[in-house]
């Protein structure tokens, strides 16, 4: 049997939900806590499946974690790592991508690292090659083998020069987990600068990194012989607020998201306001409404910060399929980001997808014959759906669109869901949703 979620749309969501740290940065300074000598503290920490996965592939390696006596705490002490079993790390970590990030800090404390096979959202290429090839510039020696890669230094790695092709958040965490104990200088450019890199350079400084920011998206990193621990409070996650913002907008509801901060905010405030929708900024949270009329079509790029983030892009497209025009959406970050589309053109929205670059400049996918814009025509009615999860982002725009919809919708696939929001399922009750679990047999049983 299998859980799914069983959604009886048409209900504004009303009421008050609490966000806490980012998904995209708790992670890697969880990670960053191997580099210290001594232990860390994170605060702010979200009740996600990704956290769960980071502190069972820390603790294989010998980091001794605790959960602080309020809830969102961990404490972190480094003082016996060691080696993991590639078999363990590869069992544990099952779809999760991170473990890329964990060669860098354990090069500088063990002298290797194993990686497994490594999976991820099927959102677009995310290889590795690019990792392994930084790890090579920094004088690591990356060897293939069945079981999986491992990384290893017979000395100490070395500072160098790199450039990003393109600004990957992925990339620029690899830079910086290595660099900062690496002999030398590293200089990389076109470096990714969204808040959660600048949170993580945060969280390394703390630990006595040296790190530089230009404008020109250049960072440098001076390499040290040591680090400590870190005490930091992981900044709020900018991503599910967006997507509560969203889902505040697909169903003529108001929702006050406590934790939600402007300045990180601001690319997705300006969207949301022009496509009609209205919130309220105070010290505690944003509160996020449909004001009443209709909603407007607009025409949208997604980029790399302080650009339009493609994590928005999805649920602001279930919000678009309410508004009245054409809505034209170019995705310039993830080449296949519009897979949920199809479920909503099952549900009752008109949306068609283009090879073609449809923003104001030709992007990188435009010539590759992928379907990487999309044309919104609005409004139209939802109806309720079996809908099968397709990943994190996309499966939280589905259950978006099942509430927005009139009639009742199956969701199954959820657990993806849990990768990334906190408690969605007590959220949703709390914003007075119409929805139940119940127990199925899995497709083709």
């Amino acid at each position: 049997m299998t859980s799914v979620l069983t959604v009886n749309g048409g209900v504004a969501l009303n009421g008050t939900i609490q966000v806490r740290g980012a998904k995209n940065f708790v992670s890697k300074a969880m990670v960053a806590s191997l580099l210290g000598e001594t232990p860390s503290k994170l605060t702010n920490v979200p009740d996600i499946r990704d956290v769960s996965v980071v502190k069972g592939l820390l603790e294989l390696h010998g980091v001794s974690i605790a959960d602080g006596r309020s809830g969102g705490v961990l404490l972190l002490d480094p003082s016996n790592v060691e080696k993991a079993h590639v078999s363990d790390i590869d069992a544990h970590a099952g779809a999760s991508r991170i473990p890329i990030l964990f060669c860098g800090p354990l090069v500088h404390r063990l002298g290797e690292a194993f990686i497994p096979d490594l999976g991820g959202c099927r959102i677009g290429d995310r290889p590795i090659n690019f990792h392994l090839d930084v790890l090579r510039q920094f004088g690591a020696l990356v060897e293939k083998r069945a079981q999986g890669i491992r990384i290893s230094a017979p000395q100490r790695l070395r500072g160098t020069r790199l450039a990003l092709p393109y600004s990957s958040v992925g990339a620029t965490e690899q830079v910086l987990l290595t660099a900062v104990r690496a002999d030398g200088t590293t200089e990389l450019r076109n470096a990714a600068v969204e808040p959660e890199i600048m949170d993580l350079i945060a969280v390394l400084q703390k630990m006595g990194a040296v790190i530089s920011v230009d404008t020109d998206r250049v960072i440098r990193i001076e390499g040290v012989d040591s680090l400590t621990g870190f005490t930091h409070r992981a900044l709020p996650d900018r991503i599910e607020a967006a997507s509560w913002a969203c889902a505040a907008l697909a169903t003529r509801g108001d929702v006050y998201v406590r934790g939600a901060t402007q300045p990180d905010l601001m690319t997705f405030l300006n969207v949301f306001r022009k496509v009609g929708g209205a919130f309220d900024i105070d010290d505690e949270g944003i509160r996020f409404y449909h004001p009443g009329g209709e909603l407007n079509a607009i025409a949208l790029e997604t980029d790399v910060h302080p650009g339009f983030m493609t994590d928005w892009q999805q649920p602001l497209v279930v919000a678009l399929t309410q508004a009245s025009g054409l809505s034209i959406v170019h995705e310039t970050v993830y080449e296949n980001r519009f897979g949920f589309i199809d479920a909503l053109n099952r549900m009752g929205a008109r949306i068609q997808t283009y090879r073609e670059c449809l923003g104001p400049t030709p992007c990188r996918f435009g010539r590759r014959n992928f379907q990487h814009s999309a044309a919104i025509s609005g409004p139209t009615p939802l109806r309720g759906a079996d809908i099968v999860v397709p990943d994190l982002r996309g499966g939280f725009s589905h259950l978006i669109a099942a509430l927005a919809a009139e009639g009742g919708s199956t969701v199954s696939g959820i657990e993806l869901i849990d990768r990334g929001y906190e408690h969605f399922s007590e959220k949703l009750e709390a914003l007075g949703a119409d929805c139940y679990w119940q127990e199925r047999e899995p497709i083709g049983v």
